[in-house]
C-alpha cells in the first residue's frame, strides 16, 4: 500500500486528474445503466419491440460522432473530453427532470449518448498521450481497470440508496448527473493540448486500411454477443435477470485484474499476436454458443454458455491494441484522435447492421445460426490480424 501510493504521488497531475475523471465516468455511467431499463418500464411501460427500438436512436450519435467530433475541431481533445462530460450530465439531468414525454426523453437520451460517444475515442487518445514511451497497453489496461471499478462501485450506489431511502428513479440519473459533471469539472484542469485540423477527421488513408478493417470486424462481432449472447441465456436457457447480473458482475471483477495484465502483454508480445489470439479464441467461443444448448444436458449447456459470456467479456478489452496499434502506424500524431473518432462511427454502422442482420437469422433460422455467422467473422478478423505488418523501427512515430 505504501508502495501504491508512493508511485501514486509520483505521477504527473495530469494523469492523476485523467484517472479520476474516468472513475468518475464510469461510476455515473453505472448510476445511468442502473435505473434506466426501470425508468422506461415504469414511465413509459414500454414492451420488448420499444425498447429494442429504442436502441436506434440511442446509437446515433455513435454513427455521428465523427460529425460532432468534427465540428468541434477547434476544440483540444482534452478540453472536448470534458466537454462530453458535460454533455452527459446535461443529458441525465434533463432525464431526471423534463421527461415528461417520450419525445422528450429521446432528446435527452440523445443528448446524454452524445456525450458518452464522444468519450468512447478521446479516453483512448488520451490515456496513449499521458503513457510512457512503450508503455500505452499498460496505460490503457489501468484506466479500464480503473472504469471496472468505478462501474461495480457506481451500481453498489445505487443499490445502497434505493435500499435505504424511498428514492423515484430519477434519483439515480440525478447522482449520475452530478458525478458526470465532477468528472468535467477535473477534466477541465487538464493542461489543455492543441486542437487538430478540421479535414483530418474526414480522411481514410491507405496506410489505415487494416485498421478500419479491424474496426469493421470488430464492431460486427461486438454487436453479436451485445446483442444475442444474453438472448441464449435468457431465452434459449430460460435463466432469469439476476443470472445475467451475476455474470456482469464476474465479468467487472474479472476485467479489473485482467485487464492491466493485458496492456503489459501487449506492449511487451504486441498487437498482432494479442489481436489474432482474440480472433481464435473467439472461434471457439461461437462454436460453443452454437453447439452447447443443442448437444448438452440443460446444467452443462448453462455452465459453458456462462463461460462464454465472461470470456467475451473479457476479450472486449482487446478493443485497447486496435488503438496502440494505430498509434504506431499513425502518419503523425495529429490523426491518431481523429482516426479513432472515424472508428467509432465506423464500428457502429456495421454493429447496428449485425443487430438486424442477427435478428433475421435468429429468427428465421434458429439462435445457433447467428454464432456461425459470428465464427465466420472471427475467422475473417484471424486473416486481417494475421496480416499486421509493424513499422520498421526507424520509421516509428514519436
Amino acid at each position: 500500500m505504501t508502495t501504491f501510493l508512493a508511485r501514486w504521488r509520483a505521477v504527473s497531475p495530469d494523469l492523476r486528474r485523467f484517472f479520476w475523471g474516468t472513475f468518475l465516468f464510469g461510476l455515473a455511467s453505472a448510476c445511468f445503466d442502473s435505473v434506466f431499463n426501470n425508468f422506461l418500464h415504469t414511465r413509459f411501460d414500454l414492451n420488448a419491440f420499444g425498447r429494442t427500438f429504442l436502441e436506434l436512436p440511442r446509437e446515433t450519435p455513435g454513427l455521428l460522432t465523427v460529425v460532432f467530433a468534427g465540428l468541434l475541431f477547434f476544440i483540444g481533445s482534452r478540453r472536448r473530453a470534458a466537454w462530453a462530460l458535460v454533455f452527459c450530465a446535461g443529458g441525465l439531468a434533463l432525464l431526471g427532470t423534463v421527461s415528461l414525454s417520450y419525445g422528450a426523453m429521446l432528446c435527452w437520451l440523445f443528448l446524454f449518448s452524445m456525450g458518452q460517444h464522444l468519450w468512447l475515442p478521446l479516453s483512448s487518445s488520451i490515456g496513449m498521450e499521458l503513457a510512457t514511451a512503450g508503455g500505452d497497453g499498460r496505460r490503457l489496461g489501468q484506466l479500464n481497470a480503473v472504469r471496472n471499478a468505478a462501474a461495480i462501485v457506481g451500481s453498489g450506489l445505487i443499490f445502497v440508496l434505493f435500499l435505504l431511502f424511498p428514492l423515484p428513479l430519477e434519483a439515480g440519473f440525478w447522482v449520475g448527473s452530478v458525478v458526470f459533471l465532477a468528472g468535467a469539472l477535473l477534466l477541465f484542469r487538464l493542461t489543455p493540448d492543441a486542437p487538430h485540423r478540421a479535414h483530418v477527421y474526414w480522411n481514410f488513408p491507405k496506410e489505415y486500411r487494416r485498421f478500419f478493417a479491424l474496426t469493421v470486424l470488430y464492431g460486427s462481432r461486438k454487436q453479436i454477443f451485445l446483442t444475442f449472447a444474453p438472448w441464449v441465456l435468457v431465452s434459449v436457457l430460460g435463466q432469469p435477470v439476476t443470472v445475467i447480473a451475476i455474470l456482469l458482475t464476474i465479468g467487472g471483477v474479472l476485467g479489473i485484474l485482467f485487464q492491466p495484465l493485458l496492456g503489459r502483454v501487449i506492449d511487451r508480445w504486441g498487437e498482432k499476436v494479442v489481436l489474432a489470439l482474440e480472433a481464435f479464441l473467439l472461434i471457439f467461443v461461437c462454436a460453443a454458443y452454437a453447439l452447447g444448448p443443442l448437444v448438452l444436458p440443460p446444467f452443462w449447456a448453462l455452465m459453458v454458455a456462462s463461460a462464454c459470456f465472461l470470456t467475451d467479456q473479457i476479450l472486449m478489452s482487446v478493443g485497447m491494441a486496435r488503438a496502440t496499434y494505430l498509434k504506431k502506424i499513425a502518419r503523425n500524431p495529429e490523426e491518431v484522435t481523429p482516426t479513432l473518432t472515424m472508428a467509432v462511427s465506423v464500428d457502429h454502422v456495421f454493429s447496428i447492421s449485425v443487430a438486424l442482420g442477427g435478428g433475421v437469422l435468429w429468427f428465421a433460422f434458429g439462435f445457433w445460426t447467428v454464432f456461425v455467422f459470428g465464427a465466420c467473422i472471427a475467422c475473417v478478423n484471424l486473416a486481417t490480424a494475421l496480416g499486421i505488418r509493424m513499422p520498421a523501427p526507424s520509421r516509428s512515430k514519436p
